[in-house]
């Protein structure tokens, strides 16, 4: 029997903000050692998450160990509307969620995971969004013997984590040429590109999310990417993770000024696009933005090695379609105990009714994406009116 194999197996509920900050170090390393974790499970990005958008008293991070070692781990919240539900830390501006599980003793972490739970979800509903097709939360999903739901999610787009050349020379000729082009235009105009260290991170966020907004302005930007909270959030969180090896924040100058920036997060083989933002001046320069950011994200993704993922994250826009990616559904998963079973399916039907509301308005308004691919440039009236099916 392996060291993870030894011990008592024990499942806690942390309901503490406090016990949750000091579970940083075995969180890390427990992260470490999740073939499917993604930067959202990182203790950094939903630490900060819930130092921006948490209410006291509502924190459910569901702990499996195996002796003093922490082999599973699911940050989970209860939130009272529409009906009570436990729903994943992280929340909107998390582009996956996934419970973590030790990659050596993974059977027996998704089980008392799963008891863990169904202790926790006495009187609630869980609603797991964003779930990746191969997460560790699939099997948790397969084992849990009470109601269950599926439905799917956001689409994905993702393409091999290889260099910028190899990337294009898996397009059709015209399009490949039309690549290279952009490419050797912003080389041409001498755009630089350097990356912020740690003690920069603030200065470098506060870049990104200026330029954001002016690339946005007049088009319906993601109003939570304006708010002090998401600020204060991405700068902790990227901070952190651009010490452990986990986000790079790349400013591109052109003559000495910052004329775009942008945000990337790494975890294991997976590497995602976040968040940019670029001067609408760039434009009026005939440059092709998303491909001179493209070349340096795939670049760090590259490094990554054989077999990784480079996601660009939520939505299916245009000009990530350029790029021939795959499209990955994320999945919906929800859970209940069998005395439950009536309020899962009240659930189910209230998603797939806004799903299809949504849909329509899509249809109506098909400009109305923000970067997650939602509704958040659609009239206010729209909104609302959705949001009271």
């Amino acid at each position: 029997m392996t060291s993870a194999r030894r011990g008592r197996l024990t499942v806690t509920l942390c309901r503490d903000t406090a016990e949750f900050a000091g579970l940083a170090g075995e969180w890390d390393a427990l992260h470490r050692r999740c073939p499917t974790s993604t930067p959202f499970q990182s203790h950094a990005w939903l630490h900060s998450w819930w130092l921006s958008y948490g209410t006291p008293g509502r924190l459910r991070v569901v702990l499996a160990r195996r002796g003093e070692r922490l082999i599973g781990a699911a940050a989970l919240m209860l939130v009272h509307r529409p009906m009570p539900l436990l729903v994943p830390l992280g929340g909107a501006i998390s582009d996956f969620f996934d419970i973590l599980v030790d990659g050596e003793d993974a059977r027996d972490a998704v089980a008392a995971l799963e008891r863990g739970l169904d202790r926790a979800a006495v009187h609630t509903v869980i609603d797991l969004r964003e779930v990746r097709p191969d997460a560790s939360a699939q099997r948790l999903f397969a084992l849990w013997s009470g109601a269950r739901g599926r439905l799917t999610d956001s689409a994905c787009m993702e393409l091999p984590a290889e260099p910028i050349g190899t990337l294009i020379g898996r397009m059709p000729g015209s399009r490949a040429q039309r690549a290279r082009a952009r490419l050797r235009k912003v080389d041409a105009l001498g755009i630089e590109c350097r990356t912020a260290p740690e003690h920069r991170v603030a200065d470098a966020i506060g870049t990104l999310l200026r330029l954001h907004e002016l690339q946005w302005r007049g088009r319906g930007v993601n109003a939570e990417h304006l708010r002090p909270r998401f600020s204060a959030h991405l700068v902790r969180a990227t901070r952190r993770m651009v010490r452990d090896g986990q986000a790079s924040v790349r400013e591109f100058l052109l003559g000495g000024d910052v004329v775009a920036a942008d945000l990337a997060l790494t975890t294991g083989r997976l590497t995602g696009c976040y968040l940019y933002g670029a001067d609408p001046a760039l434009r009026e320069k005939k440059v092709e933005v998303s491909s001179m950011l493209l070349r340096e994200v795939a670049r760090q993704a590259a490094d990554t090695g054989p077999g990784g993922v480079l996601s660009l994250l939520r939505g299916s826009e245009q000009y990530k379609n350029h790029w021939e990616p795959v499209p990955v559904v994320n999945q919906r998963l929800l859970m209940a105990r069998p005395a439950l079973e009536p309020l899962l399916r009240l659930r189910e039907s209230q998603v797939a009714v806004r799903d299809r509301a949504a849909e329509t308005v899509r249809t109506r308004f098909p400009a109305a994406r923000d970067r997650h691919g939602r509704l958040g440039a659609l009239p206010a009236a729209v909104l609302r009116g959705i949001g009271r099916r």
